[in-house]
């Protein structure tokens, strides 16, 4: 019985895919997913990347319509770059605790508190907060972002984990927001231990965004495109990997002659997930639903994203 439900499942993923085909062609439509998708959605997808690749992606491209299988915030950021474009979501449930862990009021209560502070945001927020925002940032571009900043005083929002692991690699003042991702803020040291004790010849990547005494645990720290290269080129043929488990995925096709045991199984990330092929399909078909974005929201928010993309 297994056996034919999953004969079942494999055919109707078939049909799936070759209606995607054909509805990407009538729409003259891209599809963007983020590397903590399921792999179904990452299969079909025209770019995998990280908030950074794909924010590029959205800018960049010719397409009319624009479906990115990540969070809302995500979708948010395409429409901000491409304004002109449609973009849809497969699933508008997919948000991001970590985004809603702040809120408007209280950061312009701290930028009162702060007058000569700049704002410095991670790309995981609303776009409400990327419009309060000097300058937006990602895991992967942080440090060089801060260091560009005409400040000595920064307010980070809102990923305190990121925030730890960002002051140890410059002089300017952090006034860190207390956000987290709930998903990588599970992973603990007592966890990181079992598993180096299991495999004790594998080296253990971590994610900045996790807790920093799990942070400086790792035998490399970075953005989730900089663990999938590391992992890629690195002479080790076993890792543990502190990171979410979507890119399981990416690692496997790039090193199929490694090994990857991600440090906890609660390294999921639900938003993520809710995401589907046949979603996906579906949002192509009634082109539902679409990220909109308040115009005068989106003209604040678009300054402190292409700020980003400009730093190299």
């Amino acid at each position: 019985m297994e056996a034919l439900a999953l004969e079942r499942k494999a055919e109707q993923n078939r049909e799936l895919r070759e209606r995607l085909m054909q509805l990407k062609k009538e729409r003259n439509a891209i599809i963007l997913a983020h590397y903590y998708q399921r792999d179904e959605i990452q299969e079909v997808a025209d770019f995998r990347g990280d908030s950074f690749l794909l924010a590029q992606k959205a800018a960049q491209t010719d397409a009319e319509v624009i479906v990115f299988c990540g969070v809302h915030f995500m979708g948010e950021s395409a429409k901000i770059l491409a304004p002109g474009k449609t973009v849809l979501i497969p699933d508008e449930r997919a948000g991001c605790p970590m985004a809603d862990m702040v809120n408007v009021d209280g950061l312009r209560k701290l930028k009162a508190q702060h007058p000569k502070a700049k704002v410095v945001t991670y790309i995981n927020s609303s776009a409400e907060i990327k419009a309060e925002t000097d300058i937006c940032c990602t895991s992967s571009n942080a440090v060089k972002v801060i260091q560009s900043v005409d400040s000595d005083e920064i307010i980070w929002v809102p990923d305190k984990n990121l925030g730890h692991y960002v002051q140890q690699h410059t002089d300017k003042k952090l006034i860190i927001w207390e956000g987290y991702c709930n998903t990588h803020d599970m992973l603990t040291v007592k966890d990181v231990v079992e598993m180096k004790a299991k495999y004790p010849h594998a080296e253990f990547v971590v994610h900045p965004e996790c807790r920093p005494e799990v942070v400086a645990m790792g035998d490399f720290v970075g953005s989730t495109t900089a663990i999938l290269e590391y992992c890629k080129n690195s002479s080790a043929k076993e890792f543990i990997v502190g990171t979410e488990d979507g890119t399981g995925y990416q690692l496997r096709l790039d090193s199929p002659d490694k090994s990857f045991h991600f440090a906890t199984k609660f390294l999921v990330c639900p938003n993520m997930k809710v995401n589907n092929l046949k979603k996906l399909v579906k949002a192509l078909e009634t082109m539902k639903p679409q990220i909109y974005v308040p115009p005068v929201v989106a003209e604040k928010a678009r300054t402190s994203l292409e700020r980003m993309l400009q730093v190299k």
